[in-house]
């Protein structure tokens, strides 16, 4: 619950307003996980609230370290048994070149969360479109893996990308109200969130709209229409020219740039005209470009195009390409590859996630 929620929870049991911003303290600045903890509440308020509400975390199952970066991904388990995981990533994970973005400095701990069980839209590149989609995260869900990675690591969490499984625009509300607890009570700055889409092109015009002040986020891969399609279905819904156009509606409302995700493909994506349609899309609106590793998603057994996409052998020409154009460019390192915890790498089995089944979906 959001802060002002909590308040109109306090008087709903009949309780005075500044309880409810206590209960908020509490919990996302204390973070604290019983009502007994909270000691300046008295002992029969506490026993009010242990019988209307419950303080509930989740469950993590297992922690991966890999062996290369430090990185670590958690899995964990929500109250119906389904599960989803989370990736913190150590700060020398981030630039292979060794520039870095002033918008996003050096020293931070980041952690990559999932906004929703699965996937819907089944980019051909990605781990997650493996498991379908079985439902969006709940806000306490999302919020919820930040509180316990902290915890159970006892390092503070600098940086949220919201990069992990499910596109989190697809679960506007629930994602927003997350971002809203990190903010308000977690104590995050917005520039120390990033909200990445596939390209959800109304949700990017609301978020313009309602003037959030969280960082953006696309997954490009490529601004040729037809071949966009091919690797990410969503552009059936939305085309690059609309995807252009939401974006650059973005930056006028907000005059905040954008960045754009790239990873490049041999013989897909990494031609001169794609670099070309790349430079005009990132030059309409002023973004500037995060190029991704190659991630293999061979664990998931993939068919078809994702079984035949390889790294670009070009990518460091392409750069330089991009560089001269006077595109802002940045590269970044993999990270948690030998444990499945790259980019497009996320992916479990949950029993009641069926492939091609789409519910609970907000649009």
């Amino acid at each position: 619950m959001t802060e002002q929620e909590l308040v109109s929870f306090a008087e709903s049991i009949g309780q005075e307003r500044y309880r409810g911003q206590q209960l908020f303290n509490w919990l996302y600045v204390k973070k604290v996980s019983s009502f007994d903890e909270m000691s300046n509440l008295s002992k029969e308020f506490r026993n009010s609230l242990a019988s209307a509400a419950t303080v509930e975390g989740l469950s993590i199952v297992t922690s991966q370290h890999s062996k290369r970066d430090r990185t670590t991904k958690f899995l964990f388990e929500l109250s119906d048994g389904l599960r989803v995981e989370s990736v913190l990533i150590p700060p020398s994970s981030r630039f292979q070149d060794g520039r870095e973005d002033a918008e996003d400095p050096g020293e931070r701990l980041t952690l990559c969360v999932s906004t929703q069980v699965g996937c819907p839209l089944d980019c051909a590149f990605c781990a997650t479109a493996s498991m379908g989609f079985s439902r969006n995260l709940s806000p306490g869900e999302i919020v919820g893996q930040v509180l316990r990675v902290s915890g159970e690591t006892g390092r503070k969490v600098t940086n949220v990308v919201f990069m992990g499984m499910g596109e989190p625009l697809m679960n506007y509300e629930n994602v927003m109200k997350a971002v809203e607890i990190l903010l308000e009570g977690v104590g995050f700055a917005p520039r120390r969130i990033t909200v990445s889409t596939a390209g959800w092109v109304d949700r990017i015009r609301q978020m313009a709209d309602e003037k959030r002040t969280v960082k953006l986020a696309v997954s490009l891969h490529s601004a040729v229409n037809s071949t966009r399609m091919t690797l990410m279905p969503v552009t059936k819904k939305y085309s690059v020219r609309e995807l252009s156009d939401a974006i650059e509606y973005y930056y006028r409302k907000t005059r905040r740039r954008v960045t754009l995700e790239q990873v490049f493909f041999d013989g897909v994506n990494d031609t001169s005209r794609e670099v070309s349609e790349l430079i005009r899309f990132a030059r309409r609106a002023s973004c500037k470009i995060n190029v991704i590793p190659f991630h293999s998603i061979e664990s998931t057994g993939p068919s078809g195009l994702s079984a035949s996409l390889r790294p670009s052998p070009r990518v460091t020409e392409i750069v330089e390409r991009l560089r001269k154009e006077k595109i802002p460019v940045f590269v970044r390192s993999s990270a948690g590859e030998d444990i499945d915890a790259a980019c497009g790498q996320l992916a479990v089995r949950n029993p009641a996630s069926t492939r091609g089944i789409h519910r609970n979906s907000t649009s």
